[in-house]
C-alpha cells in the first residue's frame, strides 16, 4: 500500500496583512498530510511581521524576498522549497476555498492525472458575481491559450493549480508576475502531462478589496501565450512510470472527504 500522499502548499504573498492568519488557518484544517510554504514577496503592509509573528509549526515554511520580484518569483522559490508529493498553488486573498483541495487531489489520487486544475466556470459550484469584461478577459485569454496548446481547459487562469511534485520541479519557470498562468499550462501541454479540470467554488473580490491584476497583465499574458507556445519550449516528455497513485481505499477515502466537505 502506497503511504498517505503530502501536500505541498505554496502560497505567494504580497500586501495581505490582513488575510494571511485568516487563510493560514483554512489551509490547516483540510484534513491532509501537509506542509504550507508561505513567500512574502518584500511585502511593505506589514505582511512580512504577522508571518514572522505566527507560532512557530512544523507545518509551516517562512520564505522572504528582499525585493518585490511578482507572483511568478515567489511561486519559483516556494516549488523550489516543496517536498510533498503533490503541489498545490494557494492565493492569499481568502477568493478560493481550501476545502476543495480534496477533491482535486482526487484524479492524482488515482493515478489519472499529473496536473489539475480548479476551474472557477465547470460544474455548479458557488459563485460571487463580480466583473463582466474582467470575467470575458479570462474566458478570451484560456481560448486563445487553448488554441495554441490544442488543450480544451475552461480556466487557464485559475490560482487553483495542483502538481505532482515531479512536474512542477521540473518546469523552468521564467515569468515573475502573472504570465506565470499561461507559461506553466503551456509547458505542461508541451510535457505531454495527463491535465484534469474540476469545477470549484470562487468568491471573488472587488480591486478596493485589494484585487492586483489589471489589464496589463492581460496584455503580457497573451504575450506569454505565443512566446511559450508548445512549439517552441523543449521540456521533458513525462513518463508515464513515475505517475503517483494510491491505493483503492485511500482514493475512497479522498472522495469521502470531498463529499463531507461539500
Amino acid at each position: 500500500m502506497r503511504p498517505h500522499l503530502k501536500l505541498s502548499i505554496v502560497i505567494p504573498v504580497y500586501n495581505e496583512a490582513a488575510s494571511l492568519s485568516q487563510i493560514i488557518e483554512r489551509v490547516r484544517s483540510v484534513d491532509v498530510d501537509k506542509e504550507i510554504i508561505v513567500v512574502d514577496d518584500c511585502s511593505s503592509d506589514g505582511t512580512a511581521d504577522v508571518l514572522r509573528g505566527l507560532p512557530p509549526s512544523l507545518d509551516l515554511v517562512r520564505v522572504y524576498h528582499d525585493i518585490n520580484c511578482g507572483k511568478g518569483a515567489a511561486l519559483r522559490t516556494g516549488f523550489a522549497r516543496a517536498t510533498g508529493d503533490v503541489v498545490v498553488i494557494q492565493d492569499a486573498d481568502l477568493e478560493y476555498d481550501p476545502s476543495e483541495y480534496i477533491k482535486m487531489l482526487i484524479p492524482i489520487a488515482d493515478g489519472r492525472a499529473d496536473v489539475v486544475f480548479g476551474s472557477r466556470f465547470a460544474g455548479g459550484e458557488c459563485h460571487r458575481v463580480l466583473y463582466f469584461w474582467h470575467s470575458l478577459g479570462n474566458r478570451f485569454l484560456t481560448l486563445l491559450s487553448n488554441a495554441f496548446t490544442n488543450l480544451n481547459l475552461t480556466d487557464m487562469e485559475t490560482c487553483y493549480k495542483m502538481f505532482r511534485r515531479e512536474v512542477i520541479q521540473s518546469i523552468t519557470i521564467e515569468e515573475n508576475r502573472f504570465g506565470f498562468e499561461p507559461e506553466v499550462t503551456a509547458k505542461i501541454a508541451a510535457m505531454r502531462c495527463r491535465l484534469y479540470e474540476v469545477g470549484i467554488s470562487y468568491s471573488g473580490r472587488t480591486y478596493e478589496e485589494g484585487k492586483k491584476i489589471g489589464w496589463r497583465d492581460g496584455v503580457r499574458a497573451v504575450w506569454c501565450i505565443i512566446k511559450y507556445r508548445p512549439r517552441r519550449v523543449k521540456q521533458p516528455v513525462l513518463s508515464s512510470e513515475a505517475a503517483v497513485s494510491q491505493s483503492p481505499l485511500e482514493s475512497a477515502a479522498l472522495r469521502e472527504s470531498a463529499t463531507r466537505s461539500r
